[in-house]
């Protein structure tokens, strides 16, 4: 039988309290660390089971405190070391509740935003986040904002994500659009993707625990959303590092497939998605093939999929696709191309 060492870092602002490890080897035993250094306490799990699940707890004044949220999973086939950030105490704060006063564009054109904080954000100040900007904010989270009240439900669908330990938790950005028929498309997204580098993301930087660089940032929007999310990668990938186009109205009113033929291919993740029939399948199916002559390898730097067209929300499509066997750093996946 094959012995499996697995690797486990817990990160948490102690306060004179002490973590432990439980295990799904016996929840009522303690693995104790290899070592503590600061604030980060380490774990070495002895397996022969290729994965286990495992929770961190806080020992402070007598008492055993269990951290919050469902059961961490550890791979340890995977060899990789696990770094988690607990926390322990119930989260009773909205996350989405404040809509954020407006910011002006370059061009003076003012917009709202929600931002999403995942659980625990407030308790465990060691950990930051990757940051996911989506477009047509007013669609994501709320009933009464929405069109036709139908939402993306954003904010459930991440944590379902995160429950499945598919991926690691993520601050969204909602971005609320002015008019998006033109601030989607050609020549009105150069001043929203000025707006969304210069005002939005520095100002997002500044107020929350982000992880700012281009492997942690990404765009991710439907229909003229998915355009002005690919725009954002193609002329800022320096900034944005992933895009998802879900149902993307490609060649519509842009010039993205004639530049990814004439310019140079950049350093980007790219997801693209759609429905089939009346759903830019079309579009969607020229763009990836396009990318794919370009160069970028289906599976590594993009991900193309095409699902049957329906009318149900579009968070039950999200459900579907974003199912992972490891944590992925952004929730974007599926006809995935990259470098």
């Amino acid at each position: 039988m094959t012995a499996y060492r697995q690797s486990i870092r817990v990160i948490y602002p102690q306060d004179g309290g002490r973590i432990a490890l439980r295990t799904d080897e016996n929840w009522n035993a303690d693995v104790e660390a290899v070592s503590r250094n600061g604030y980060t306490t380490e774990f070495q799990v002895e397996t022969e089971r290729p994965y286990f699940y495992f929770k961190p707890v806080l020992r402070r004044d007598g008492t055993t405190m269990w951290s919050r949220g469902e059961n961490c999973l550890a791979i340890a086939t995977s060899g990789a070391p696990l770094e988690v950030h607990p926390f322990f105490r119930e989260d009773t704060q909205c996350s989405v509740c404040e809509l954020m006063p407006p910011l002006a564009s370059p061009s003076g054109i003012e917009h709202r935003f929600r931002v999403f904080l995942p659980p625990g954000y407030h308790e465990n100040t060691l950990k930051r986040y990757p940051v996911l900007y989506m477009h047509d904010g007013h669609n994501l989270f709320l009933k009464e904002e929405a069109f036709v009240g139908n939402t993306w439900r954003t904010d459930e669908v991440i944590n379902m994500l995160d429950k499945m330990n598919a991926i690691e938790e993520v601050i969204v950005v909602g971005i609320h659009p002015h008019d998006r028929m033109n601030e989607y498309t050609m020549p009105g997204y150069e001043d929203y993707g000025r707006f969304l580098v210069e005002s939005l993301k520095p100002l997002i930087d500044r107020k929350y625990r982000t992880l700012t660089g281009p492997a942690n940032t990404a765009a991710m929007g439907s229909s003229l959303g998915g355009v002005v999310s690919f725009y954002l990668g193609w002329q800022w990938p320096e900034v944005f590092g992933k895009v998802a186009c879900l149902s993307s109205t490609f060649a519509y009113r842009d010039d993205l497939l004639e530049r990814v033929f004439v310019e140079p291919k950049r350093k980007l993740r790219i997801y693209l998605d759609s429905g089939w029939p009346a759903d830019n399948y079309e579009p969607t199916r020229s763009m990836r093939d396009r990318l794919i002559w370009k160069g970028y390898r289906p599976g590594k730097q993009t991900c193309s999929r095409g699902r049957r067209s329906s009318r149900t929300p579009p968070a039950i499509a999200i459900q579907d696709k974003r199912i992972r066997h490891h944590r992925a750093k952004i929730p974007l996946r599926r006809y995935s191309l990259g470098q």
